[in-house]
């Protein structure tokens, strides 16, 4: 197993040391990646700022690179602002016998983001490659800054619904938040990607969100060409604080409705997460209840479905450093054996457990190796991953 590990961090060294080049917003504004990442794709305080003010440095500020048309209405990008982002891993497995897998490029992303005007912005990317197939667009949307001049972002397209927690895509772990993924029995509403809209406000040192949404992914449409399967919208709402230097707090909800073949099913969630950063270490934390009156869709005896499930973060990256360590616990359970998190394990489960360590290394900025164990402590299964993320 050592030579395995050996072998893929050395082919990940030779292969992709010299990718260097510097993606869409870097090339915009001509600011080193670290800028918004630290280390890639972990989001800075200042990179989290940039993206609220609509993927700019500051709210209102005017299109940049444009081509003057002579109509004062088009602002009109000298070039469309793409990026890449590829990540790439090779996997070795124990759960009776030991295997690997060489999944090199496991994501292959297209990213394109720009301004259309003072006030709106868009942003979206396609999976080129997700797990060996095409994997069509997943975030697109449309971005309002500063509606009628007020402290409120307004937002419409597909997005994941947690983004406003913690964005699974910035984690520094190839192992997944396991309650966002969370799915119970045939119920097709989760915490990943939905199509809708949203709003965000800033409201005496809170920040306030407030989505509507179809409920059920980001599917393809149905023959009658409609994407919601239903004539419910569900609401998600999300409050957040700054306590101290130190300290943020933040407490969702969600409701939603949903049919199938004459019968009904309610959802409704509740979660807390809390964020703690003290010096070089970052501690996250989160915790959601989850409960529906009938996931089966029972015609006749529904039967209640309570889930309690959450995630505790770490991460160690001291200043100026070019390495950082990051652990990760999730723990997901539910009073009946319809549970699916959608990690690889097998469906119809009422408790998943992971605990996950390791390490990763800047080789530059836009390229991060990353070296990681993690064990399912309900099937005594290990998985060892070695392998990158980079952007261009």
């Amino acid at each position: 197993m050592s030579s395995l590990l050996l072998f893929s961090a050395a082919y990940a060294l030779m292969a992709f040391s010299s990718v260097a080049t510097i993606p869409a917003f870097a090339r915009r504004y001509r600011v080193s990646c670290q800028l918004c990442h630290q280390p890639v794709p972990r989001l800075t305080a200042f990179g989290r700022q940039f993206a609220g003010n609509g993927y700019r440095m500051a709210p209102g500020e005017a299109p940049r690179d444009t081509i003057w048309t002579g109509d004062s209405l088009l602002a009109l990008s000298r070039e469309v602002p793409l990026a890449v982002r590829v990540d790439a891993y090779m996997q070795a497995y124990s759960s009776g016998a030991v295997k690997s897998d060489l999944q090199t490029p496991y994501i292959i992303k297209v990213l394109a983001s720009g301004p259309l005007s003072k006030a709106l912005s868009y942003y979206m990317y396609v999976n080129l490659l997700e797990r060996g197939e095409f994997g069509g667009f997943e975030d697109a949307v449309l971005i309002y800054n500063r509606v009628a001049g007020l402290p409120v972002t307004a937002s419409a397209g597909q997005f994941q619904v947690t983004d406003v927690m913690f964005k699974r895509e910035l984690r520094l772990m190839f192992e997944d938040y396991a309650v966002y993924r969370a799915r119970l029995g045939d119920e097709p509403a989760n915490l990943t990607y939905d199509r809708g809209l949203l709003a965000t406000a800033d409201v005496a040192g809170f920040a306030l969100t407030g989505e509507l949404l179809n409920g059920n992914g980001i599917n393809a449409a149905d023959e009658a060409r409609h994407f919601d399967d239903n004539s419910f919208k569900n609401l998600a709402g999300y409050l957040s604080r700054d306590l101290t230097g130190f300290l943020r707090a933040g407490a969702f909800g969600y409701y939603g409705s949903s049919d199938s073949e004459g019968a009904s099913n309610t959802v409704r969630m509740l979660g807390a997460d809390a964020t703690v950063a003290v010096g070089p270490v970052t501690v996250n934390g989160q915790y959601l209840h989850r409960e529906d009156t009938n996931p089966l869709f029972l015609s006749t005896a529904p039967e209640r479905v309570k889930m309690d499930g959450g995630f505790v973060e770490a991460v160690l990256n001291p200043a100026g450093k070019r390495w950082d360590v990051f652990a990760l616990y999730n723990l997901v359970s539910a009073n009946q054996p319809v549970l699916d998190v959608r990690m690889g394990g097998p469906s119809g489960a009422d408790r998943y457990q992971s605990l996950t360590g390791g390490l990763g290394y800047l080789v530059r900025r836009n390229l991060r190796l990353t070296g990681e164990l993690s064990r399912d402590l309900e099937l005594d299964a290990m998985r060892w991953t070695l392998g990158f993320v980079t952007a261009f």
